[in-house]
């Protein structure tokens, strides 16, 4: 009995220190992306410097970012499809023995196209190229240490919960993250649910001491009066239908580019990438994955109006942007989407009943946990990548009640997980049957 007991610890030892390994891995490759696009993206402030803000610098800034879109496009094309967008839905394939993981050509493609996209100032999320270049390290340790199939699912888990926590500093949520997520693929046991805890927590620790320590958007907001959740309540309504619109935005997007694709391939990505370096140049609120744009908004006091105006140009720009066919994520749109409209709803509230504009901002912080629920379906994770990305904990309960009312909504009006439906897609496209599980009934009505 000692002997089994020994060779079993023997056995959790190895996978944690594997575990161990990609979590470093996975820290540097994702600050690695962080810290090369943060640069990279100076360069229309660069522009204008130079020549202004005239005709000439919009020319210039849409001929940019056009190439930088179209180039990043071509690589995924080329060298590397299964690269494109965000690597959730493919890892996720994966995980289900769906989806090889062809690690050798991702893990350059991911970096590579994912750092022109993401610097051409499409709005983009870098969670996406993270979390697929996590789980592409989480492959070559796997096939390097010839784990078996449960073991090598559990790893490249805890990758992907390692680039999650890279992009945005948040190693709870990126445990929950998969835990809520991957629930019908991840294959729980004491062993992989302790590797992904230690892939995050290595990968947040790189990250911290390379890029600092802190939450990526700390808000600070004061604790909300009872009386407040039931205004959270209408905000977890109006953001639940948002997401449901954003993921029926982003499937017919899809399929409209990808008609437009067969025509010509170069096509979307160089009409997006050009009309997103105009707007660079005439209103660069529309840009970019723009958490920056989140920490200015909440300083200030813009009217319903304007804050409303920006979350319909940014929706339209987020959604053509992740249909070019470039790596990205819609975790960081999806944020600043969310922010722009609980400020709006909060200011609209405060002209109604009288309150401290620090309800407006905790409508801001409540909103992208609640908006982040209704497209992803993964309530639990949004509370706390929410809380973890602000500090905002003063507010939870508001926070809670939020997405919990979101995620209800959403159901409600047929939504469904953005994840699971580009999955099913992209086997679709592939020409490869899914065979659901059968579903255990407990005979009540």
């Amino acid at each position: 009995m000692a002997d089994g007991n020994d060779d079993k610890r023997s056995d959790e030892l190895r996978f944690f220190l594997l575990a161990f390994l990609v979590g470093i891995g996975a820290g540097l490759g994702g600050t690695a992306l962080h810290l090369t696009v943060d640069f990279l993206l100076h360069w229309p402030g660069w522009l204008t410097e130079r020549i202004g803000t005239g005709a000439a610098a919009i020319a210039a800034a849409a001929a940019i970012s056009a190439i930088m879109a179209a180039l990043s496009a071509f690589i995924v094309r080329r060298y590397a499809p299964e690269a494109a967008g965000s690597g959730v839905q493919e890892v996720e394939g994966t995980l289900e023995g769906l989806r090889p993981l062809r690690w050798r050509r991702v893990l350059p493609v991911k970096f590579v196209a994912g750092v022109l996209s993401l610097s051409s100032g499409l709005v983009l999320g870098r969670e996406g190229p993270t979390i697929h270049i996590g789980a592409s390290i989480a492959g070559a340790v796997s096939e390097w240490r010839k784990l078996g199939r449960l073991e090598r699912s559990g790893l490249i888990a805890a990758g992907a919960a390692a680039g999650l926590a890279a992009a945005f500093n948040a190693p709870l949520a990126s445990v929950l993250f998969v835990i809520e997520e991957t629930r019908r693929q991840f294959p729980y046991s004491f062993k992989t649910y302790m590797g992904v805890a230690i892939a995050s927590i290595l990968s947040a620790f790189i990250t911290e001491d390379i890029a600092g320590v802190g939450p990526d958007l700390q808000i600070i907001v004061p604790a909300m009066p009872l009386w407040s959740l039931l205004g959270f309540a209408g905000l977890g309504i109006v953001v639940g239908g948002l997401g449901v619109l954003f993921n029926w935005m982003i499937l017919n997007g899809q399929t409209l580019a990808i008609a437009i694709g067969r025509l010509n391939p170069n096509l979307v990505p160089l009409s997006v990438g050009a009309i997103i370096g105009v707007l660079l140049i005439v209103l660069p609120q529309a840009t970019m994955g723009h958490e920056d744009l989140i920490l200015h908004l909440v300083s200030a006091k813009h009217g319903a109006i304007l804050l409303l105006g920006i979350v319909a140009i940014r929706l339209l720009t987020s959604v053509a942007s992740y249909v070019s066919g470039v790596p990205g994520g819609i975790f960081a749109p999806i944020l600043t989407l969310a922010a722009c409209t609980g400020l709006a709803l909060g200011g609209m509230l405060i002209e109604v009943v009288p309150a401290d504009h620090a309800i407006a901002i905790a409508f801001a912080v409540a909103a992208m946990g609640g908006l982040f629920t209704a497209s992803v379906r993964a309530p639990m994770v949004g509370v706390v990548l929410t809380l973890e990305l602000t500090g905002a904990y003063e507010i939870l309960l508001p926070v809670l009640v939020t997405c919990l009312i979101a995620n209800i909504t959403a159901e409600w009006l047929g939504g469904r997980p953005i994840y699971e439906q580009l999955l099913e897609r992209t086997l679709e496209r592939a020409g490869i049957v899914r065979h659901e599980p059968e579903r255990e009934t407990s005979g009540l009505a």
